[in-house]
């Protein structure tokens, strides 16, 4: 059998949830990578409307929550017709969690679920459809979390849909045999996500146990999804982890 030729860096990148954090600085880098974005979150925030003024022929912002098939669907029609074919997705997009699963009521679960890991899919099987219809082939990135491989108290249901995604990471691999590279980066806790779930005394605790002795920040992020973006690296199916070494 021949030998497939590496997948092309991306050169239209699909962001959910890039509307402030690392989603936000997901969109720059790729911006400062020359390439195109398009970036969407429930509500459009100054620092994505600032970005679409300074680069109006390389990005394109929407306000779409990632359950809403239809509207991502008309996202894609209306970003691929200003910028060209979509040839990546970063799905960034994600809702917390705060309580023990005890307290957590049947409809927060579901809710979970929908958003972290239904929608998730279901964007994904848009691009690639997307994608192949072009005659592309292209690249995915899920972001997913150390929860997904280790356990904390209040996020049973947020870890068990981040453990799907790395699970879907991959099959997809396996299922697109080279047609797409697809990739998870689980980053660590960032501050901010923890401090909603643990207290000042459990956090200081986790970062003494951290070898790097720090948290996660989204800037330790973005050189792996970069990479997965744009460069000739043949990583495919895997889930990288960023978290200071606190999982090992």
């Amino acid at each position: 059998m021949s030998e497939q030729p590496p997948v092309p860096a991306a050169t239209h990148v699909l962001v959910s949830g890039g509307s402030r954090g690392l989603g936000l600085s997901i969109v720059q880098d790729v911006i400062n990578s020359g390439a195109k974005v398009t970036a969407f979150a429930r509500t459009v925030t100054d620092g994505m409307r600032e970005l679409a003024e300074q680069h109006p022929d390389r990005v394109h912002i929407g306000s779409a929550d990632i359950t809403d098939a239809a509207a991502l669907a008309q996202l894609i029609k209306e970003s691929s017709a200003k910028l060209g074919p979509i040839d990546a997705l970063v799905n960034n997009a994600a809702i917390g969690q705060d309580s023990l699963h005890v307290h957590t009521s049947a409809d927060r679960i579901d809710q979970i679920i929908s958003t972290n890991l239904t929608a998730p899919l279901l964007l994904t099987r848009q691009v690639m459809r997307h994608m192949m219809a072009k005659g592309m082939r292209g690249r995915i990135v899920m972001i997913t979390s150390i929860c997904a491989q280790r356990g904390y108290a209040g996020l049973v249901a947020y870890s068990a849909t981040k453990g799907g995604l790395d699970a879907a990471t991959r099959t997809l691999a396996r299922e697109m045999h080279g047609r797409m590279l697809v990739n998870a980066i689980a980053p660590g806790f960032f501050a901010s996500e923890m401090s909603s779930v643990l207290g000042q005394t459990q956090l200081d605790a986790i970062t003494r146990r951290t070898p790097s002795g720090r948290l996660v920040e989204p800037d330790n992020v973005i050189p792996l999804c970069h990479t997965l973006l744009f460069d000739d690296t043949n990583i495919n199916g895997q889930v990288l982890v960023v978290d200071g070494g606190g999982s090992i």
